[in-house]
């Protein structure tokens, strides 16, 4: 579909291997000691896993409920058949759904419900998935809950959730706008005309569903009053998974689980720790501290090259512990700066996986044709608005 194709040598299912498996190589030789991997599991990682697993189990429960598909079609229904007001809308559900339940739920469970909707009203699918990996990097700004690199940056420095969105509120408005606009003009020949409005989706058990949506609600609440995202996740999840025992248990299965993202997670703590400590934290040091500009830069580059997870682990230690300085340039760098690569992101990559599931398909040259005119455009105009 749309004209692309993704060669067969990007097996994402497969890459999540890696990590562990040179992180138990760092340990077992010695180059990591075994006391500072536990202390950095231990402390850094739990709370982030912890998150990780409360908010996937929220968010797949809450999709599997109807959440997403009924806010979809309702966007549907209110742009009254226009295509270019749907486009808008949805960037609104997508802007929404990353910054209360993080990038990595937009992308997963978000691309294809957009999917299903724009072949079910004769649209084309590529611009509105392109819209949505997108938002799902760059509105990832604003909250802790956005980007687990948010949530790491706060671990670090210490700020509170109120501090840290004060600080983004315009970078986000700034990053989302842009991004829409961008995306607006590029695919504006695909955004004409009019679709069938759609009828109102009935969820299938409007118990679960209430339960669900309530849920992430107050899970959002929650984090907005500066409740410890581990926590409010977990009691969020909790009650999804009440909810979907009492009315559907069979869908309760070990799958839920993200156990492999979760290994894969730890050990890059692991790995960038040992890297950091022979040498990788001097030589950042020395590169970000040159300029604001050059950090945004830097963080952009790597998170393109060897992915924004990593590339944030790496470029913390240009930050001194409990500060900020280079912290909010590293965070634009990581969050809005990796859409060049299909892998800068694991959001992006799990897009890319439910796309070629849903039969659209994109090659890493495409993906990066459509992303090299607008990321540095998006950047610039977001990255300008820190200093005002």
């Amino acid at each position: 579909m749309a004209g692309l194709t993704m060669g067969r040598w990007f097996t994402p299912t497969r890459l999540w291997l890696i990590p562990p498996l040179l992180a138990i190589a760092a340990v077992a030789t010695g180059w990591l000691p075994i006391p500072e991997a536990t202390e950095i599991v231990a402390d850094r990682g739990a709370p982030i896993l912890g998150f990780l697993i409360a908010a996937t189990l929220l968010a797949e429960l809450s999709s599997a409920a109807g959440v997403f598909e009924v806010a979809a079609v309702h966007c549907a229904r209110l742009a009254r058949g226009s295509t270019p007001l749907l486009f808008i809308l949805v960037a609104v559900l997508a802007t929404l759904i990353t910054i209360t339940l993080g990038l990595d739920t937009t992308a997963v469970l978000l691309t294809p419900v957009v999917l299903a909707m724009t072949w079910r009203l004769g649209l084309p699918a590529l611009p509105f998935a392109v819209l949505v990996v997108w938002l799902a990097n760059t509105a990832s700004l604003l909250l802790p809950v956005s980007n687990l690199t948010n949530l790491l940056a706060l671990q670090h420095s210490h700020l509170s959730t109120a501090s840290f969105a004060a600080r983004m509120a315009l970078p986000e408005l700034v990053a989302v706008s842009t991004t829409v606009l961008y995306l607006g003009l590029r695919f504006r020949r695909q955004l004409t005309g009019r679709y069938p409005v759609p009828d109102q989706v009935v969820p299938g058990d409007p118990i679960t569903y209430r339960v669900c949506a309530a849920a992430c609600v107050g899970f959002a609440v929650a984090v907005a009053l500066d409740v410890a995202p581990w926590l409010a996740a977990t009691v969020a999840a909790l009650a999804t998974v009440a909810a979907t025992a009492a009315r559907d248990r069979p869908r309760l299965t070990f799958s839920l689980i993200p156990w492999r993202m979760a290994l894969a997670i730890a050990a890059l703590f692991l790995l960038v720790a040992a890297l950091t400590a022979h040498g990788l934290g001097d030589l950042i040091t020395e590169w970000a501290a040159r300029s604001h500009w050059q950090t945004i830069v830097l963080a952009a580059t790597t998170s393109n090259v060897i992915n924004n997870l990593p590339a944030y682990l790496a470029l913390e230690n240009a930050i001194p512990p409990g500060g900020t300085t280079n912290l909010y340039e590293i965070l634009l760098g990581v969050n809005i700066g990796p859409l060049i690569t299909i892998w800068g992101s694991l959001a992006t990559v799990l897009w890319a996986a439910r796309c070629r599931a849903q039969g659209v398909i994109i090659t890493p040259r495409a993906f990066a044709a459509i992303a090299l005119p607008g990321v540095p455009l998006v950047l610039l105009c977001t990255a300008a608005t820190l200093y005002l």
